[in-house]
């Protein structure tokens, strides 16, 4: 197959996807929602969110521009290009979260209208919204990548050697704007949601007394708001990122394979076509969502990600025997052995999965031992949850050590990197089921704030509490794929600075002195997080404290609260604090780099990814093990209002950043200092000689 055709089929793929997700965005805007509270209550939360990303992409624009003019000025000859494909990949990342995003928005009201026809049109009405994100995210990503190789193609030639030398080095400048946008989008959101999250239940359901996404609380508009800025736009930047990096990761190891210019052109261009075909299956997997009434979300979810997998599965080596053409791997590793690489991805993301959803579903006995631990008080839900979390991480690196050794053993480096690609094949449905859940939540709180039945109230609940679970499961989805994803990213770096040249001994001083600094990173960039999470929310508890204190007829419902107040806040607070923690990934692997060495800067990547992996298990499963503990309290005899609710909702509370802002933005950490440094490696081998 010829790279015209690769990438003719692969940017149809893409097209199709984008497609896809414009007819559901306009489906769902047709939907008709005839209330006018939830019209308008929905219309707050959409100009919130909408407000919040316009100020955060103009805080970001200096930044980028700044970057480009570094990478314009730092890199030599065609080199210089990568100051356009990092805007290109800025531009494309911002774009896709802000379309899903403003889909989301629209698609809340209509899951709560529609809950009044029953449980199957309002899980059809969220899952839809979430596809959206899921299929506008993974259609842009692929076709962003194959207009630039396109582009490149027709400036500097088709052939292996002209793509090796000027094209595939541009990619790495696309994913470095990818991930920094990643990074602000999932630490800002982050901030921005939990800060919003945190202040209103303290308040709110502990001290006032009031139910969860009840009007009178004046913090409740920010939280919706901070469910679609986070978990829907922050979310989907996050995975956007995952999903570029592996993709441009594996091109960079099959190009640099040491076989022919045919077998390396063949090697770089399968990561494409494979994420093309994962495109369709997940665009037929959405197919298999659907439910009956009194049937499961779960269930149904589930058949459509399985379904997915399943068929990219039987799909695979029919697709890497017709593109490799026979050629093989320097070790003799060929289609079959590459596609069963592919299938370990799967098959390691699925565990992930399913030990994910063990840990934290509400069906699971982690969740039930923090339910009973809630009755003796907020400490020991605490110590349960921390418990629970810690105990999480095992079972998942055993599987990602698996899935290295086993892929390693089957094709080299290589199969680490197609193995991350299949944790991440069915990105489109996975993404979908996991932005399936802010939109249930949402359309939970309208149910409350628009007086709808209770009926409704009961369905969003259920939606909801199945979201809680799904988001987890994406969580571990996209912290499996980062481990492998900065493996081969490192093994790229370690290539471009030297070869077989350079050698990193453990031996070496600067490589364990890297070691020990790489590994705190996390520490410090999830500290700076979770302080930055507490003083927004201590501004957001004395905010919502003052309006009760002053309006004392918010309570009994005769005076409205200021709710632009608390989004005021939250995206004050986000913005300002969302700096720091992003200048200290991009900065410490430049620094390190260029005043400690190559040496020195291979175990800085390494010491962080694997203490960032580990703290990102445990955070996002501490946190969602907290959450669906309180679910189940909510829903259980003990009830709201009680010792042991209050006690659940402090764990929650300390579970939020934990899940929602730290624990996810880990996994943009360490893959955006692998890219930064694989960027930097030219200037890196200047400068050292």
């Amino acid at each position: 197959m010829s790279f015209s055709d690769v990438i003719i089929v692969s940017a149809g793929f893409s097209l199709a996807a984008i497609i896809y997700a414009v007819v559901k965005d306009r489906w769902i805007r047709r939907l008709p929602v005839e209330n006018e509270s939830l019209q308008k209550i929905s219309g707050f939360i959409a100009e919130g969110s909408r407000a919040f990303l316009r100020r955060e992409y103009l805080v970001l624009i200096p930044f980028s521009l700044v970057v480009a003019l570094f990478l314009a000025v730092g890199n030599t000859g065609t080199l210089r290009l990568q100051a356009f494909s990092f805007l290109v990949g800025a531009v494309a990342s911002a774009s896709a979260g802000y379309f899903g995003m403003m889909t989301a928005t629209k698609a809340n009201s209509r899951t709560a209208w529609a809950a009044l026809e029953g449980l199957s049109p309002a899980l059809k009405v969220a899952f839809t919204g979430g596809s959206v994100m899921g299929m506008i995210v993974v259609g842009l990503a692929l076709l962003s990548i194959c207009i630039l190789l396109a582009g490149g193609a027709a400036m500097f030639g088709s052939s292996f050697a002209a793509l090796d030398q000027t094209v595939f080095p541009l990619l790495t400048g696309f994913a470095l704007g990818v991930s920094s946008i990643a990074l602000f989008a999932r630490v800002g959101g982050g901030i921005f949601t939990k800060a919003a999250d945190v202040g209103a239940d303290l308040v709110g359901k502990v001290e006032a007394g009031i139910p969860e996404d009840d009007p009178r609380n004046p913090a409740v508009i920010a939280d919706n708001v901070g469910d679609n800025v986070g978990d829907v736009a922050g979310m989907g930047a996050d995975l956007f990122e995952s999903y570029v990096g592996v993709l441009i990761g594996c091109i960079i190891l099959g190009a640099s394979a040491s076989v022919s210019e045919d077998a390396r052109m063949r090697l770089a261009l399968l990561p494409i076509l494979l994420a093309g075909t994962g495109i369709l299956a997940s665009m037929i997997g959405t197919l298999f969502v659907r439910i009956k009434e009194g049937g499961s979300p779960q269930t149904a979810l589930n058949k459509g990600s399985f379904g997915a997998a399943a068929l990219s599965a039987v799909i695979v080596f029919p697709v890497v025997h017709f593109t490799l053409g026979g050629h093989t791997l320097e070790s003799g590793a060929g289609a079959l052995q590459i596609s069963l690489s592919v299938v370990i991805g799967l098959a390691a993301g699925t565990l992930i999965g399913m030990i994910t959803e063990y840990y934290t579903g509400t069906e699971g006995k982690p969740v039930k031992d923090i339910e009973k631990s809630c009755v003796t008080g907020a400490a020991t839900t605490i110590i349960s949850g921390l418990g629970v979390g810690m105990l999480s991480t095992f079972l998942p690196i055993i599987t990602i050590v698996a899935a290295i050794i086993s892929s390693n053993a089957l094709a080299g480096f290589y199969g680490i990197g197609i193995a991350a690609l299949g944790m991440l094949l069915t990105l489109g449905i996975q993404l979908s089921v996991d932005a399936y859940g802010p939109i249930a939540d949402n359309a939970g709180g309208l149910a409350v704030m628009s007086a709808m039945k209770s009926s409704v109230r009961k369905i969003t609940d259920q939606l909801d509490a199945v979201g809680n679970t799904t988001a987890a499961i994406g969580k571990g989805f996209a912290i499996g794929s980062s481990a492998l994803t900065a493996v081969i990213l490192i093994s790229a770096f370690s290539q471009a600075i030297g070869g077989e040249e350079m050698v990193f001994s453990i031996t070496d001083a600067s490589v364990m002195t890297g070691l020990f600094l790489g590994g705190t990173i996390p520490f410090l960039f999830s500290a700076l997080a979770m302080q930055a999470i507490g003083v927004a929310a201590g501004s957001m508890i004395e905010e919502v404290r003052r309006q009760f204190r002053e309006k004392p007829g918010i309570l009994n419902d005769t005076e409205t609260p200021d709710y632009r107040a608390c989004v005021d806040i939250s995206t004050q607070t986000a913005l300002k604090k969302m700096i720091l923690p992003g200048l200290i990934a991009i900065a410490s692997p430049v620094l390190v780099g260029f005043l400690g060495g190559p040496q020195m800067l291979v175990g800085l990547l390494v010491g962080a990814t694997v203490t960032g992996v580990l703290m990102a298990i445990f955070m996002a499963n501490a946190g969602g093990a907290w959450d669906n503990a309180k679910k189940r309290i909510e829903a259980s005899s003990i009830g709201k209002g009680t010792e042991a609710h209050k006690a659940a909702v402090v764990g929650d509370t300390v579970g939020d950043p934990f899940k929602d802002t730290a624990g996810p933005a880990l996994n943009t950490l360490i893959k955006l200092m692998a890219i930064i440094s694989l960027v930097i490696a030219p200037m890196l081998r200047y400068f050292w000689g």
